[in-house]
């Protein structure tokens, strides 16, 4: 006796309507998967892929709220995703964060079904992409982030750069210093200090990113070292090799 196939959660994730329905009308005509929900943003979409749990997402590139690669980095890892866009330049971007396949608006069914069958062989394979590449990913090259999205707890946290004062990193994670409180997710400070402004965002220690703007004075602290003082008076370490650097960014 053959053993049925396995019932597969879809999840939609478009801000335009037509698109979303022409999905529902591909999906009727493969009846093991199955569609749970309907996302027309891009926090509707993280909201709504954890309290369903999908298997696969459809998700559109361009949206409100987030775009799809930040949804993309806020999303369970062994969620199957599958772009759907009418911008193709996102396209070796997309396959570079993991997604299973990408499709490019007006698609097919037969170009759907073969979407499906892909997602049919990526189920519950992690991906193995940091936030912030997930986010960079829908930049252009040479260019940097303009804001940080992170799941703080329970909380999604949209942090313009501008806002933030300094970011300390801690093994794996980060504790983002802005707006007068700090947000901690899981990601390391190199990858994040690859992403960022370098005439904006100093390495001034190992353990420390810090916003020039910030600056007030360098005052000593041992060793050769220094504080950097902030506007509000808070302080933040400033190695021998970082005190050049932020020197040098803020010419003098």
């Amino acid at each position: 006796m053959t053993k049925p196939s396995p019932e597969r959660r879809v999840l939609i994730a478009d801000d335009e309507e037509p698109a979303r329905r022409l999905v529902i009308e591909y999906l009727q005509a493969h009846p093991d998967w199955t569609l749970v929900a309907e996302a027309k943003n891009g926090f509707e979409a993280v909201q709504l892929a954890k309290e369903h749990a999908p298997d696969l997402l459809f998700l559109d590139v361009q949206m409100p709220k987030l775009d799809g690669f930040e949804v993309l980095g806020l999303l369970a890892p062994d969620i199957a995703v599958v772009f759907a866009t009418a911008f193709d330049e996102y396209a070796i971007r997309a396959f570079e964060v993991h997604a299973v396949d990408y499709l490019l608006k007006p698609f097919s069914a037969e170009r759907f079904a073969q979407a499906l069958a892909r997602a049919e062989t990526r189920i519950g394979t992690t991906r193995a992409v940091a936030a912030p590449a997930l986010a960079q990913a829908a930049r252009s090259p040479g260019t940097y982030l303009e804001r940080l999205v992170i799941r703080d707890g329970s909380e999604i946290c949209i942090i313009p750069l501008e806002q933030i004062d300094y970011v300390r990193g801690q093994d794996d994670y980060i504790e983002v210093f802005h707006g007068g409180r700090s947000s901690l997710t899981q990601q390391t400070l190199q990858s994040l200090e690859s992403s960022l402004d370098p005439r904006q965002f100093v390495r001034v220690h190992r353990s420390y990113v810090l916003n020039v703007g910030r600056v007030a004075r360098l005052e000593p602290w041992g060793n050769g070292s220094k504080l950097a003082v902030l506007h509000d008076g808070r302080t933040v370490p400033v190695s021998r090799s970082g005190e050049s650097r932020l020197r040098a960014v803020l010419g003098v």
